[in-house]
């Protein structure tokens, strides 16, 4: 990465950290906030335990397998303590709970 990866990183990290309680962002979303539209997958790994990780989905608003680290339950029962619904197919209606980055 080049040399200002710090600066992407704490862009991306401000944007996450903006999402409200109830609602959540896509990674290409959280991408293009921060001034990188072209970042999506690193997004995924800026985040962590001091930010609200959860909140950020794909771009189906589904959560993103992440292997065997039980993480996505944990993700989903977040988000569903914030009151985010999810479907029948495991998504998340981001016309409904999906943030811009309107206040």
């Amino acid at each position: 990465m080049k040399s200002n990866s710090a600066g992407i990183r704490q862009a991306i990290r401000a944007v996450v950290a903006r999402i409200p309680r109830g609602c959540v962002c896509t990674y290409g979303t959280v991408a293009r906030l921060a001034g990188y539209p072209r970042h999506a997958r690193l997004v995924g790994r800026c985040l962590d335990d001091t930010l609200p990780w959860q909140r950020v989905v794909n771009h189906q608003g589904r959560i993103s397998p992440r292997g065997l680290d039980g993480n996505d339950d944990l993700q989903r029962f977040l988000l569903e303590a914030e009151g985010v619904v999810f479907g029948e197919k495991g998504r998340i209606d981001l016309a409904r709970y999906g943030w811009d980055g309107s206040p």
